[in-house]
């Protein structure tokens, strides 16, 4: 479902936007939603540099599961799930399909070969990483955006989005944005806006098990936004996963 919010801000990409990209968001309504609840806790489960080796909690092994079984109890994730178990891409048992979108989101993997077990799909795509203390990785959720920018930590400073518009607004669903983490710099990042973590995590789950290429690429038509979904593989794990704007007529940054 789609939560409350106010998108603003400024096109400078050269200097910070002068507005934050959230106006306001309606956080009451977030907590409310079992999903989004459950993400929310999710967003402080990891250490943010690649290269240091995860260690997960009991409590927060527990929080994946209450979050993959909030996302499964929901209409978009129950007809994801309808598809693939057609396509011959899931088990019809609720039980097993849940362990194969574990395996998917939270099984941890190295993605820097100097350290141990540092990474995680769920970790990259909805919550981001550093590389190596010079490089911003992921981070392509809004609620994670919106969280990191109340605390001060991301500073955006510019977007890009369809029809040429000078400012971004509620209604924008897909943004290519320009932001700064932690002071390390994200030249071009993209994602969703005001789409619910089960849309996100059903729409990459499909891309990623129609296809078993290190890069799956599709295009798709969502309302009036021609996307093109992108999800890489690592191993039977989401490398990285997000959608890029290619309908839009507006400049670069």
């Amino acid at each position: 479902g789609k939560a409350g919010f106010v998108a603003e801000g400024s096109n400078n990409a050269r200097d910070s936007a002068r507005a934050p990209l959230f106006a306001y968001v309606n956080e009451n309504k977030l907590k409310s939603i079992d999903t989004y609840a459950h993400f929310i806790n999710l967003l402080d489960n990891y250490e943010m540099s690649t290269g240091v080796t995860e260690h997960v909690t009991h409590e927060e092994l527990q929080e994946n599961h209450l979050f993959l079984d909030a996302v499964l109890k929901t209409e978009v994730m129950k007809c994801a799930h309808r598809y693939l178990v057609c396509k011959g891409l899931a088990q019809s048992d609720p039980a097993q399909f849940k362990s194969q979108l574990y395996d998917i989101w939270f099984k941890l993997y190295r993605r820097d070969k100097s350290g141990g077990e540092d990474s995680c799909g769920f970790e990259h795509v909805f919550v981001g990483e550093t590389k190596h203390g010079k490089e911003i990785m992921g981070l392509h959720n809004w609620v994670q955006f919106y969280h990191q920018e109340k605390h001060n930590h991301v500073d955006y400073k510019g977007y890009k989005a369809r029809n040429n518009k000078d400012t971004p607004d509620e209604d924008d669903h897909v943004l290519n944005l320009q932001f700064s983490w932690n002071g390390l710099v994200k030249p071009v990042g993209s994602c969703f806006i005001g789409v619910s973590p089960e849309f996100e995590v059903a729409l990459f789950t499909i891309v990623f098990l129609l296809s078993d290429g290190r890069v799956t690429n599709v295009t798709v038509k969502v309302d009036e936004y021609l996307l093109e979904i992108v999800v890489y593989r690592f191993g039977r794990s989401i490398g990285t996963s997000y959608p890029k704007m290619i309908s839009s007529n507006n400049r670069d940054f």
